[in-house]
């Protein structure tokens, strides 16, 4: 099974005519992902890889059913282009985008609210349910090289750490049910917690990885969310960053997300949270596959 994505989920790709989307979209496609339509204002009856390009949202669903939009748009737009979705309706929005300012995700993040639409980042890599199908770079022009279909759900505020951890599990034989790159910019939709609930809501997710970052209480909430019986499979956390709280030198590194302040999204607070949750903590990369074996019983 898989969360959000598979190879029914009819998807749009916003900002269809950009380089970016002219780039990835046929490795979306190639990779099964059920591509229905594009848009680019302006460039409505272009095609893109075969697929239609509309100039408007609300011209694509008068001809479409859209279960996903997922946006190759730069930050500065991505503003008017997440609500235009969310007005219209679409269920799901996926925001690649890094560095959208900050003014102009509390307006799409607050009406997306009210409208009950699930937004994924922004600053999202992408994701990919291994063998159905992919949106984003994630994976790249060779994804079954990195996923392959699985048990384990993996979602990460790194998109590139996030993919890492699915190569390395993929590599040991461990497949992946849904990979998700929640994005590490300060504010974004969904975060730990809502990929949890969907994650139990799956019957062939046994485990869940998590790999968070420093900054933010995201990881916190998902220790209470798990403490509180929300999520009841086993779950591999990895928490980097600890070094921040010891170093002598102020450090201005990873995302925008990664703030500290009076404590509150220190790692080291995180992880004794999660340890108390019941969750599993790797220290170091190289014990995430181990104590993944172990969640499922095969040490």
């Amino acid at each position: 099974m898989s969360i959000l994505l598979d190879s029914d989920t009819r998807v749009l790709v916003q900002g269809a005519t950009g380089a970016e989307a002219r780039r990835l979209l046929p490795t979306m496609t190639d990779y099964g992902t059920r591509v229905v339509a594009g848009v680019s204002p302006g460039k409505g009856g272009e095609s893109v890889g075969g697929v239609s390009v509309y100039g408007a949202v609300a011209e694509v669903l008068r001809d479409h059913e859209v279960d996903l939009s997922v946006l190759f748009v730069p930050a500065r737009f991505v503003r008017e282009a997440a609500l235009e979705a969310i007005e219209a309706g679409v269920p799901t929005v996926h925001i690649l985008a890094e560095g959208v300012p900050h003014h102009d995700a509390c307006a799409l993040l607050t009406r997306a609210a009210q409208m009950g639409t699930f937004v994924i980042g922004p600053n999202s890599q992408g994701m990919v349910s291994p063998g159905k199908a992919k949106l984003g770079g994630t994976g790249g022009e060779v994804p079954d090289l990195m996923f392959r279909p699985g048990p384990v759900g993996v979602v990460s505020r790194s998109g590139g750490m996030g993919a890492e951890i699915c190569l390395f599990l993929t590599r040991e034989g461990i497949g992946q049910s849904t990979y998700v790159a929640l994005g590490g910019d300060l504010l974004i939709g969904s975060a730990f917690v809502e990929m949890l609930a969907l994650f139990e809501q799956d019957p062939e997710t046994r485990v869940v990885v998590m790999f968070g970052e420093p900054g933010t209480d995201r990881e916190e909430e998902a220790a209470r969310f798990i403490a509180s019986g929300g999520f009841t499979k086993p779950v591999v956390a990895m928490i980097p960053g600890e070094f921040w709280e010891t170093s002598p030198t102020p450090a201005s590194v990873s995302h925008t997300g990664a703030l500290i302040e009076r404590g509150r999204g220190a790692p080291s607070g995180k992880k004794k949270i999660l340890r108390e949750a019941g969750v599993l903590i790797a220290e170091r990369f190289s014990q995430v596959v181990p104590l993944v074996q172990q969640a499922l019983g095969q040490d």
